[in-house]
């Protein structure tokens, strides 16, 4: 397993959180990890805010443009922001860079943007990168009202489309959940059984997340398998 594609059933449901906290952890067990954010939209001068947080957490100094190869402005799907600027996205320039990291490091750590769906450009999804690169998937979900269909529909996307699907990781991205969220959550977790290798609690902002509660013990198993 050369690598992991980490997604999410929809933005902002701490896909970056997670892929830190996993980096953190197989870096402190002496795995050397690359990281990668292959399009990264919403970027400001202050560069690209996700991508930062991969290169600090693996402890890595590639070169920021190979960890995040593809940078928009505008915080929106790739294929608008690209749009926006007048720019045609380079899926060539995403193999290159991948296959750089892959060649310096024992894994690679890829996480997407937004959901296996969101449209990189006419023709190619998140879950189409995913495939392009060779990866499995992890999925993040969020805990709040609505995680039932977004994610058992990711992990038919994951089927339908061929990608293995290495298990699910919730994470609490919304903070503290209701009465109803909560007894919804616990009906997910019957139905994911053995898929579910990870829950992350509320975090605060610049808050760390455990690489236990990431699923690094399932990720762990893996790479002693492969």
């Amino acid at each position: 397993m050369p690598g992991i594609f980490i997604t999410g059933t929809d933005t902002g449901v701490g896909k970056t959180f997670v892929t830190c906290a996993l980096a953190r952890g197989l870096r402190a067990e002496g795995v050397d990890v690359g990281v990668m954010k292959p399009i990264e939209t919403g970027v400001t001068t202050a560069g690209p805010e996700d991508a930062i947080a991969l290169r600090d957490a693996a402890g890595v100094d590639d070169a920021l443009d190979l960890i995040c190869p593809l940078q928009y402005a505008m915080p929106a799907a790739p294929q608008a922001a690209a749009r926006a600027e007048g720019r045609v996205v380079s899926l060539a320039t995403i193999d290159d860079a991948y296959a750089s990291l892959r060649a310096r490091h024992e894994i690679a750590l890829v996480e997407g943007a937004g959901g296996l769906l969101v449209p990189i450009d006419s023709r190619t999804t998140m879950s189409d990168l995913a495939l392009r690169l060779g990866l499995p998937v992890l999925l993040v979900a969020r805990t709040s009202l609505g995680t039932i269909n977004h994610t058992l529909s990711s992990i038919e996307i994951c089927e339908q489309r061929g990608l293995d699907l290495l298990g699910v990781v919730l994470s609490h991205a919304t903070g503290r959940l209701s009465d109803a969220d909560a007894a919804n959550l616990g009906v997910l977790r019957e139905i994911l059984g053995d898929r579910l290798i990870g829950e992350v609690p509320p975090t605060t902002v610049g808050g760390r997340v455990d690489p236990e509660s990431a699923g690094l013990s399932s990720i762990r198993l893996l790479l002693g398998n492969n």
